[in-house]
């Protein structure tokens, strides 16, 4: 399962630009995440039957975005989502508030 994927998949309706890792910065509001760990959650026989995967999901935006973050945070939860923990700084290099969500969902394990 490509879980990249499915988080662009999922957060493409909310209209603004989401990215993996990188974004060039050109949208007054935008989503970037990165995939910054994976492990194993179930093994059997010593076999990896379960991946967890570790993500950071940033929102950035120039104003006002509560509700997209309530959304972002809703739409994942509804795909299999698992909320981590949150924070929200002002970065002041971009001028942009950041929400800074971190998540984990759990896959079926694939060798690549």
């Amino acid at each position: 399962m490509n879980v990249n994927r499915v988080i662009m998949e999922t957060l493409a309706p909310l209209g603004v630009p989401v990215a993996q890792a990188r974004y060039n910065q050109n949208a007054s509001t935008y989503i970037a995440f990165v995939e910054y760990h994976q492990a194993p959650w179930l093994n059997a026989d010593d076999d990896e039957l379960w991946t967890k995967h570790y993500f950071q999901i940033d929102v950035f935006s120039d104003g006002n975005y509560l509700q997209l973050v309530r959304d972002v945070k809703k739409r994942l939860k509804a795909v299999g989502f698992t909320r981590m923990f949150e924070s929200e700084t002002y970065d002041d290099d971009m001028k942009k508030y950041r929400k800074l969500l971190r998540m984990h969902y759990i896959s079926k394990y694939e060798e690549e």
